[in-house]
């Protein structure tokens, strides 16, 4: 049932702008209004007028369609959970974490990282300044 009135849906669209690029423009902005061209006539002119606002309501009509069909065996869901969300438990023993003595927050971090993972900090692999305090 979707796929036939997407169908029609994309036909109406297609034959809608078709009929839009028709008509003649009134205001000759580009420079292409003047002259007796295609459609030049008053009878045209309402034929094309009354067959753009045919194919609008059917757009619309076929758009307001498909927004209800997608919607229509949707369930209701509530956006709050019904029980807690289950918890992770950390691995191992967790040790608190101390004030920074020396160094940033992000040397204080990886410190509390080496030592929860029971590593001890690498000796560094070249020499480097020392550290003011």
């Amino acid at each position: 049932m979707q796929t036939v009135a997407i169908v029609i849906h994309l036909m109406i669209v297609a034959v809608l702008i078709g009929a839009v690029l028709l008509q003649k423009s009134e205001g000759g902005g580009l420079g292409m209004g003047g002259g007796a061209g295609f459609m030049s006539s008053r009878g045209t002119a309402n034929l094309l007028t009354r067959t753009t606002a045919v194919l609008a309501v059917g757009f619309f009509v076929t758009s307001l369609f498909l927004s209800w069909y997608a919607g229509y065996d949707r369930k209701p869901a509530s956006i709050i959970g019904s029980g807690a969300p289950a918890q992770s438990q950390p691995a191992g023993p967790s040790a608190p974490l101390s004030a920074p003595t020396s160094g940033g927050i992000l040397d204080s971090l990886k410190k509390a990282d080496q030592q929860q993972q029971g590593q001890q900090p690498a000796a560094p692999a070249s020499p480097q300044a020392p550290r003011s305090q």
